[in-house]
């Protein structure tokens, strides 16, 4: 969530309304020079540039540059340039600031900034930005601090239009002319309490020819609301499903504390898919492009020695078969192909399940009704490349054994790569993990497993 509003402002990163390549020739410009010539380079950016832009071309740059190059940003525009970062470049700043610029910097933080920047920022960072602010905004943050990371009640849009039931039509067209808000189609009705009573639509404001109309009469009875402790996808969802530009966040007690835009919708699911591609690596996509290397390191060692330990097994499942590869060297010419083909099929069916997944499609009723029709599938192109395999490696050893040998392997490895694919995410859902983060080294240890050891294990019956 940290790089949502890098999401939303993502029509800023150019240069001149220039196309997003141009910013590669101003990075490439921007990198090949150094010390004071690049100082220069980058003075004649920020007069034109973006925030968005300057977020995007300090990330390019390496750790000691990019806080040289930091310094020449205008003090007026470092808060908007820092809500534009990812995550780890941005905490890499603020470690370097000084404490007089850093209080300078957090006194025109608003709650709303401060609750995406908390999310990876060290409790003492938050604790000094805090104390910059006054009483009021402190009760902001705390407010929207109560959900967690994945409810939209934390990120909800703050800035809407709201007044009571008893307002004119004249009040509304008002606001609508004076303030300029995105996506703003509705004008939202609260009581004194600011509990949630209704939305009034921008077109039955402004096509109310009588302008003392109060505003309760104008009530629209088809529309949703959104619960603050929704998931952020559920939010998404439920704004895409609405066909409507913006929907009410309420709380449990049915307070308004903000909107979910559809324009927030959009950058949510992109960055929540985004998540889950870094996820399969196992790193996060706000992790620093030039992050330190002891750093770096270790984030990698984990995922690293995970995927050691799954080579183990297979490694192990291979020595188990010693007698038969060293009596028939060509099982260990063919050994990737079998192993490579229930990877590939196991990969197909675990996207496709993750997918339905994040989406709300996969239930405990049709889970069962998907694995048929993903083993059927599984079967079906099993059959079709174990002939074609079989019949190219009989002909390349010259052994109709081998071609049979192989065969089989593929076809048992790619149906139980199938199985694996529906199964293992729903296993690690059941246990509250990730499926795109830990699934794909699961299913590749299992169709490893199973493959060498069908491949070999047949090899064995025939050829010992």
């Amino acid at each position: 969530m940290n790089d949502l509003k890098n999401e939303l402002n993502s029509d800023e990163i150019d240069l001149n309304s220039s196309p997003q390549a141009d910013v590669s020739q101003v990075v490439l410009q921007l990198t090949e020079v150094e010390g004071e010539e690049q100082a220069e380079v980058f003075s004649e950016i920020l007069i034109d540039a973006e925030p968005g832009t300057i977020a995007l071309l300090l990330e390019s740059l390496p750790l000691d540059e990019r806080y040289e190059r930091w310094q020449q940003v205008d003090v007026e525009e470092r808060v908007d340039v820092l809500n534009l970062m990812r995550a780890d470049p941005r905490l890499g700043i603020l470690k370097k600031m000084p404490d007089e610029e850093l209080d300078l910097l957090f006194s025109q933080l608003s709650p709303e900034d401060l609750i995406e920047w908390s999310d990876s920022l060290p409790d003492n960072i938050t604790d000094r930005a805090l104390a910059q602010m006054g009483e009021r905004q402190r009760k902001h943050f705390e407010l929207y601090d109560q959900y967690s990371e994945n409810e939209i009640g934390r990120y909800a849009d703050h800035q809407m239009l709201a007044l009571n039931p008893t307002s004119t039509v004249a009040q509304g067209q008002r606001f609508f002319r004076r303030i300029d808000l995105d996506c703003n189609d509705h004008l939202f009705l609260v009581d004194n309490n600011d509990k949630y009573l209704g939305t009034v639509r921008r077109y039955d404001v402004f096509k109310t020819a009588d302008t003392s109309t109060i505003l309760q009469s104008l009530k629209w009875d088809d529309s949703r609301v959104i619960s603050a402790d929704s998931s952020l996808i559920e939010a998404a969802e439920a704004i895409e499903h609405s066909r409507e530009l913006e929907l009410p966040v309420v709380d449990e007690e049915g307070l308004l504390i903000g909107r979910m835009t559809l324009r927030t919708a959009t950058a949510l699911v992109r960055e929540h898919y985004e998540a889950q591609l870094m996820a399969t690596a196992g790193m996060d996509e706000h992790d620093d492009l030039f992050a330190p290397i002891v750093i770096g390191a270790k984030r990698r060692a984990v995922w690293l020695g995970i995927n050691l330990l799954t080579a183990f097994l297979a490694s192990a499942t291979i020595g188990m078969f010693e007698n038969v590869l060293s009596q028939v060297v060509a099982l260990a010419v063919l050994m990737p192909i079998v192993a490579s083909m229930g990877g590939i099929a196991g990969s197909q069916s675990l996207t496709l399940m993750i997918r339905g997944m994040a989406m709300g499609q996969i239930t405990a009723g049709n889970v069962m009704s998907l694995m048929k029709n993903e083993l059927g599938i599984g079967a079906l192109n099993g059959t079709l490349w174990a002939i074609v395999i079989g019949i190219i490696a009989g002909w390349w050893f010259g052994d109709n054994v081998m071609g049979i040998v192989i065969a089989c392997a593929i076809l048992i490895n790619m149906a139980v790569a199938a199985i694996a694919g529906v199964m293992v995410p729903m296993i690690l859902q059941r246990f509250n993990q990730d499926a795109a983060l830990s699934g794909s080294v699961i299913l590749t240890t299992v169709t490893d497993v199973v493959g060498f050891f069908t491949f070999l294990g047949l090899a064995s019956i025939l050829y010992l």
